[in-house]
């Protein structure tokens, strides 16, 4: 553990000045530490944080720094400064790191995986604090964990992306979870296998008092075993499943990706020794996160979903898996390595719209299988469902018409994040329905 004098004789480059290094700084400078070095590749951001440095005496403050604090959202192998980074890749680590090496007196959750991650930490926050444990979520839901004050015997509910794994060298959770893999930022990593590695770190620094949770896949249970980790191996089996969607009353909750990641939480709750009644009543009124499934506006028999977190098709599967009479919204930013297996959830889907930059492979996916149109943009898309859905309700009589926008892809072409995106999604529809639903008897 690192005191706060040794942080004052260490030197330190922060790299990347998003919300992650502004955090990180003012940690460091409320430690007193002196040798900090601030860098951004987006020129704007170094005006603003008067970075007159250049590229040259940025490699030389590579090469000094003790420690290197890198912006998840940089990757090794595609930085300008690939070569000096990666000589000196022990140096770097991550804000959550820091927050390892400096505090201490507290309990750590850590939860990655391809898809869930947030709505599990959300619902393992709402658990625990409601059952009197003093809990942050943190990481990338909620505030950066550096920002926190933390009070002692404190419950650390940390949310980790592979990025943030990638450079990692000092966190130890208590309850490591790994929800699943699916193929996702192959353009970050490189590699599945290099993706994969990635997630495994959070097992990497546990020791035998700590726990293990992984889903019921023995190709990750043989990777784990092979790796000789040494926290104890908690499995999620196929029955508890089965159990928990039986027990759901929050039909929310109870799509298939949900209910596994709610198994997670289950084995998790009984090492706090929550009780069953106590667990599944506290998940009744849980609504889910913004921009992951979410139902905000029902008229008639048609109910608007927004998913813009969906960034790759096994995001967006899990959605379509849930329901009927689709109108499926998507595009964007094509995810490297994905493909779309389509032959279950097809017959689900009545039409699909297809908007963003990369619209020829969406295109290529649904070809032959989904009936699709191109819009280009949301604002194009939103006009020309309105415009369909009077046929669409004429040919489905008393169903009820679900449309989702579900993208399958990154946002950066149209937007600057899932966010923007569904936000954008959101207000348009609800101004058209002002307008559309009044015209449309349906």
């Amino acid at each position: 553990m690192l005191s706060q004098n040794i942080l004052k004789s260490k030197n330190f480059l922060i790299y990347g000045l998003g919300l992650t290094g502004r955090s990180v700084c003012q940690f460091l400078k409320k430690s007193r530490t002196k040798n900090i070095f601030l860098w951004d590749d987006n020129r704007n951001l170094r005006k603003k944080f008067k970075i007159k440095e250049n590229s040259r005496i940025l490699k030389k403050k590579i090469n000094e720094a003790d420690f290197i604090i890198l912006s998840p959202g940089i990757s090794l192998r595609k930085s300008k400064y690939k070569k000096t980074l990666l000589k000196n890749q022990k140096k770097i680590i991550t804000d959550i790191d820091l927050f390892f090496l400096t505090k201490k007196f507290f309990k750590s959750i850590i939860v990655t995986g391809t898809n869930g991650k947030s709505t599990t930490c959300s619902i393992i926050k709402r658990v625990l604090e409601s059952s009197g444990h003093n809990i942050v979520a943190v990481g990338n839901i909620g505030k950066p964990i550096l920002d926190y004050n933390f009070q002692r015997n404190t419950i650390a509910v940390i949310e980790m992306s592979s990025f943030q794994l990638e450079y990692s060298k000092y966190l130890r959770p208590n309850y490591a979870i790994l929800l699943n893999i699916s193929k996702d930022h192959l353009d970050w990593h490189g590699t599945m296998k290099n993706y994969i590695n990635a997630k495994f770190k959070i097992f990497s620094y546990q020791n035998t008092n700590d726990f293990a949770y992984v889903f019921d896949d023995q190709r990750i249970i043989n990777l784990y075993k092979r790796r000789k980790f040494k926290a104890s191996l908690l499995v999620v089996k196929k029955n508890i499943k089965k159990f928990i969607k039986n027990k759901i009353k929050n039909n929310y909750l109870k799509s298939s990706n949900n209910v596994e990641n709610l198994s997670f939480i289950y084995l998790l709750m009984k090492k706090f020794k929550i009780a069953d009644k106590f667990f599944f009543s506290s998940l009744k009124k849980f609504k889910g996160l913004p921009h992951r499934q979410e139902v905000f506006l029902k008229k008639n028999k048609i109910s608007f979903i927004n998913d813009s977190k969906a960034t790759s098709f096994e995001a967006s599967k899990s959605c379509l898996t849930n329901y009927k009479n689709i109108i499926w919204i998507l595009g964007g930013l094509k995810k490297d390595g994905d493909r779309f297996f389509l032959n279950r959830i097809k017959k689900n889907i009545i039409k699909a719209f297809i908007i963003g930059k990369d619209r020829n492979f969406f295109k290529k996916q649904l070809r032959g299988k989904i009936d699709y149109k191109e819009t280009l943009n949301l604002k194009n898309t939103v006009k020309h469902i309105y415009q369909e859905l009077k046929f669409i309700s004429l040919q489905k009589k008393k169903e009820r018409i679900f449309v989702i926008f579900s993208p399958a892809s990154a946002s950066y072409d149209q937007f600057n994040n899932f966010e923007e995106r569904g936000n954008q999604f959101k207000k348009l529809t609800i101004n058209y329905a002002r307008k559309y639903f009044r015209k449309i008897k349906i």
